[in-house]
C-alpha cells in the first residue's frame, strides 16, 4: 500500500482550532506544525485574541517565540519592557522568560505566533 502524500500547503479554514492553557479569549492554529506539514525545527500558530484577553504571565521552557501582529493592537511585556504593538510589529520572547501579551484594540487582535522548537502544546 502506498504511503499518503504528504501536503505542504496549508489553508486556514481547514485547520482545527483550540484555545491554548495560560490564555484566556485566545483561539489558535496551528498552521504550519509536525502534525499539519510534518515542520520538526519550528511551529507557526494563527491566533485570535479578544480585547482585554490573552497570554497571562508565563515562560515556555526551551523555545523561543516570535509574535507578529496581522491587525489590532496588544501590549506586549518582557524583561521589564513593554511595546504596544500594532499591525506590522513583531516582539521576541527568549525561551523560558516570563513574558505577558494582551489584546488592547476593539477588534480582535490577528497574529502569527512562531515557536522554535515546536510548542506542539497538547490540547
Amino acid at each position: 500500500m502506498a504511503d499518503t502524500p504528504r501536503t505542504y500547503l496549508v489553508r486556514e479554514k481547514d485547520v482545527r482550532t483550540y484555545s491554548p492553557a495560560n490564555h484566556s479569549g485566545t483561539v489558535n492554529r496551528r498552521l504550519i506544525s509536525r502534525e499539519t506539514v510534518g515542520a520538526g525545527q519550528l511551529e507557526i500558530v494563527l491566533g485570535t485574541i479578544e480585547k482585554g484577553q490573552g497570554a497571562h504571565p508565563h515562560h515556555h521552557d526551551g523555545i523561543e517565540q516570535a509574535c507578529y501582529i496581522l491587525s489590532g493592537t496588544a501590549r506586549a511585556e518582557v524583561d521589564g519592557q513593554v511595546l504596544e504593538m500594532g499591525p506590522g510589529d513583531t516582539c521576541f520572547f527568549p525561551a523560558g522568560m516570563e513574558h505577558v501579551f494582551i489584546a488592547t484594540s476593539e477588534e480582535p487582535v490577528r497574529l502569527l505566533v512562531i515557536y522554535a522548537p515546536p510548542y506542539a502544546e497538547k490540547v
